[in-house]
């Protein structure tokens, strides 16, 4: 066997388990999961502590969790669960039921929560209640809390915790402070909170930025060739004058035969990004605008969402109809 191809060899199962196709157990051996009655999927997590898991093979029924076989997987981890040979008594009848034997891939490696201390430690309380363990932090060695640094934040704060690998059940996961979000009952930290905890990016990078620059705002006759113009008809858009964009817009027109038409009118995104620029993949990455009480995640910097490819009343607009 040459040198490269144990590499090779060991990325590709690697890859495979990842996918699920095959399962690793003891000793570093393989198996085909259905054979060795092994289930991978998404594990949801009840705040009672026990879980279902979700098969990744269609058809396939969910695997009930007890919480004391969760072991150290957390909600929304992919897992791989061994399925029972028999279903105790008391519990969910008529489904399966598994023990977590391996942890794929963690859902989250931040968690958002409260700030708190006992006697002897801090600990975060995360805002999810599915995440059902306090979170241990470090404080500062030595250190009382009036002397902790501003970065740790003090008790009653929003903090962000990045957590350790957590390899024991018998003990609480760990973590470090790495963002103190503010008092809980300050105001605007309940939205930030959630901003964190959804991993909701706010800023976009510097190279989407400097393309959305590049962009005019206005529509040229370049532009305009070609397409339908149908800036002579009394078209208004149905968002609210609170809206904190507006990219959709109608006309009625009663025509004479009877009847009615109705047309519809959508900013042509797509005739400002250009697929697989840096527009587009910042756009699919974030998937969508996230519309929050104070403000808006665009899914495209606000040059676009709010400029060119806003339809503002008086000005020329490039549409889908």
């Amino acid at each position: 066997m040459g040198g490269g191809e144990p590499v090779a060899l060991r990325r590709m199962l690697r890859d495979l388990e990842r996918a699920g196709d095959i399962a690793r157990i003891r000793k570093d051996r393989y198996v085909l999961p259905a054979e060795a009655d092994l289930v991978s999927g998404k594990l949801s997590i009840h705040p009672a502590g026990y879980g279902f898991l979700t098969s990744e093979k269609s058809g396939e029924s969910d695997v009930f969790i007890a919480a004391e076989n969760v072991g150290t997987a957390m909600h929304g981890d992919r897992v791989v669960a061994r399925i029972s040979p028999e279903t105790p008594a008391g519990r969910i009848k008529g489904r399966r039921e598994g023990r977590v034997i391996r942890i794929l891939e963690r859902a989250h490696d931040t968690i958002v929560g409260t700030l708190q201390r006992s006697r002897n430690f801090y600990y975060v309380v995360p805002d999810d209640p599915r995440f059902v363990h306090d979170i241990y932090v470090r404080p500062v060695a030595g250190a009382r809390e009036r002397q902790r640094s501003a970065a740790d934040g003090t008790v009653g704060d929003k903090v962000v915790v990045r957590l350790d690998d957590w390899q024991s059940r018998h003990v609480n996961p760990e973590g470090e402070i790495i963002e103190v979000l503010g008092p809980a009952s300050a105001p605007g930290i309940d939205v930030l909170s959630i901003i964190r905890k959804y991993h909701l990016p706010t800023q976009f990078p510097s190279d989407v930025l400097e393309q959305a620059e590049r962009i005019p705002q206005t529509v040229d006759a370049q532009q305009i060739a070609g397409r339908e113009d149908l800036r002579n008809q009394f078209i208004v858009t149905i968002d609210p004058d609170d809206a904190r964009d507006f990219d959709d817009a109608i006309n009625v027109e009663k025509l004479a035969q009877g009847g009615w038409q109705l047309g519809v009118h959508i900013a042509d995104v797509a005739a400002y990004v250009e697929p697989g620029s840096a527009l587009d993949r910042e756009a699919r990455q974030r998937g969508n605008s996230v519309y929050l009480p104070d403000r808006v995640l665009p899914m495209l910097p606000e040059r676009l969402s709010n400029g060119v490819c806003s339809l503002n009343p008086h000005v020329d607009r490039l549409t889908h109809s």
